[in-house]
């Protein structure tokens, strides 16, 4: 049985989805790929607890690697690409082939892609660590800006590219 709740975080409302008890799904507003509302199951915040302590852990630095239970529900290789994305640490990337050579497979990288693109658990399983060959930001189910903000967070400059973002530099006023 699936039972789902809402909760507020930095970068906007995160739909969070569990089935038996492990979280199944961590789905953004407006993310590519996302599955029907009506596929979440009932509102409940119960089966929650844990998920929200540690996202809240981690969006306040705290927290650099989640121990939650989860349910990733796809393909066999879609499941080794979401394992792989997982040994990504905190505040690094990968590029895609970096990810497609670590599953034995170096002409895999649009698959990895592909795979990476379905991930029903964003940053939990850190699909936002994976950037493209030269280190230039790609494709990102939860948008380019988004998956940003999330890198620039975990890499410590978080504070300097908001306020670029927000005209907020030497010389500069926010209007």
């Amino acid at each position: 049985m699936k039972q789902h709740t809402v909760i507020d975080s930095p970068y906007g409302p995160l739909t969070l989805v569990a089935e038996d008890g492990a979280l199944c799904g961590l789905y953004m507003t407006d993310q590519r790929h996302r599955p029907p509302q009506e596929t979440f199951g009932t509102r409940d915040e119960a089966p929650f607890a844990a998920v929200e302590e540690q996202l809240k852990a981690y969006f306040s630095g705290e927290l650099k690697e989640f121990t939650l239970e989860l349910s990733l529900r796809g393909t066999p290789f879609q499941r080794s690409v979401w394992a792989e994305l997982r040994k990504i640490p905190y505040g690094e990337t990968r590029s895609y082939g970096e990810l497609a050579d670590a599953l034995g497979n170096s002409g895999a990288s649009r698959a990895v892609g592909l795979a990476n693109g379905k991930n029903p658990i964003g940053i939990i399983v850190p699909c936002h660590r994976v950037v493209g060959a030269n280190g230039g930001l790609t494709g990102y189910g939860g948008g380019l800006a988004r998956k940003r903000r999330l890198l620039d967070f975990e890499s410590g400059t978080a504070l300097f590219a908001e306020a670029v973002d927000l005209g907020i530099s030497a010389g500069k006023s926010r209007p």
